[in-house]
């Protein structure tokens, strides 16, 4: 265990290399693999984790944003890059950095094929989605007919891929809604293919997909969380690894007194005399008020030591009456030993959250 004497992230890309290899053993050598890595690489370090997985060999790349995918192009990705959730404003921005933008809408293809005649493209990548079921983006099926019209002798796009996105592939008890939006996406695809003179290869599969219905893999598949080390299921996460630990150490150690309180609002009074210890990290790090009061803890020496009181802006006190340590110990707020799902879950929320809260201004230390 090393002690870096103030909060960091660490980042393994040992762990990353290990993670990819997993989930590309699951998948049939022909199909492609896409790596999320919008968030900042889900929180973690975009700049290292991005050319790590161009070097292990990844397909394509896929940000949520615009800005996202110029940060990747300017740490020297050259990898095609998807981007998800684009808007008109940055329309020539993609077209000048080479990213290919995710088309959801009617008047966002009308917008951007306007945009790509003007700039004098032709056939620019572009990726229809599609909503299947999780009615958050996405053309329906009864656009099909405008986006054939639409295209038609236009020679400004063309249509690199079809995809849509799973709503509940994680929870086996609504398998039957997940066989019906992957059924769902293979129709509209057959429909729209009889209207095109091409076909766009097709993908579906989010990480907890590729693990559960590996039959609807189509020709490429797309991971985030699971390339972080998070499985959405308890068997699997065994066999990947965390990526991110957040560690951090002990500034103060204090004496609490029958009756006496911890923190804002008093929201912690203890019963009985405690040994209390501060954390240098908060909700500005992405430590949020909702880890409070007891309800998840962190380690010392493989211990548990319960956060008491609310969190923070900058600080947490945690509990260490029962616990050998000394002020300058090492605290392990998650990773291998105390995973960030198991954190977040005694918290009502999931590790997706907490790992991209993770502030920039905690330092971030690369190992491997």
């Amino acid at each position: 265990m090393s002690n870096y004497g103030e909060t960091v992230l660490e980042i393994d890309l040992k762990a990353l290399a290990h993670n990819y290899a997993y989930l590309r053993s699951r998948l049939l050598p022909e199909t492609k693999f896409l790596a999320v890595v919008k968030a900042f690489a889900y929180g973690s370090a975009v700049e290292k984790i991005a050319l790590k997985l161009q070097d292990l060999g990844v397909d394509y790349f896929a940000v949520a944003y615009v800005n996202e995918g110029v940060t990747l192009r300017d740490l020297g990705i050259t990898k095609p890059i998807l981007v998800l959730h684009p808007q008109p404003v940055n329309f020539k921005t993609i077209i000048a950095r080479c990213l290919e933008p995710s088309i959801y809408t009617p008047n966002i293809l009308k917008q951007f094929l306007e945009i790509a005649k003007a700039e004098n493209q032709k056939d620019y990548p572009v990726h229809l989605k599609f909503n299947t079921g999780l009615n958050r983006l996405g053309f329906s099926e009864n656009d099909i007919d405008f986006i054939a019209a639409t295209l038609h002798g236009r020679k400004e796009l063309k249509v690199s891929s079809l995809f849509s996105h799973l709503a509940a592939s994680e929870d086996l008890k609504e398998e039957k809604f997940t066989i019906c939006q992957i059924e769902r996406f293979k129709g509209i695809t057959l429909k729209l293919h009889s209207k095109l003179d091409y076909a766009p290869f097709q993908h579906l599969l989010n990480t907890s997909g590729i693990l559960n219905y590996p039959q609807a893999q189509f020709h490429m598949v797309r991971s985030g969380i699971g390339l972080y080390g998070y499985g959405n299921d308890a068997r699997v996460d065994s066999e990947l690894k965390p990526v991110a630990s957040l560690k951090t150490i002990i500034s103060q150690i204090h004496q609490l007194a029958p009756k006496e309180s911890v923190g804002y609002n008093r929201a912690f009074v203890s019963e009985t005399s405690r040994t209390i210890a501060t954390l240098p990290l908060g909700h500005a790090d992405g430590i949020g008020r909702q880890y409070g009061n007891g309800k998840t803890y962190v380690q010392i020496k493989g211990e548990k030591a319960f956060i008491v009181g609310n969190v923070c802006m900058d600080m947490i006190m945690i509990d260490i009456t029962d616990i050998d340590c000394k002020e300058g110990d090492e605290v392990v707020v998650f990773g291998p030993e105390l995973s960030a799902q198991h954190f977040a879950e005694k918290a009502n929320t999931i590790s997706y959250e907490l790992l991209t809260a993770i502030s920039t201004r905690v330092k971030r230390v690369i190992l491997n």
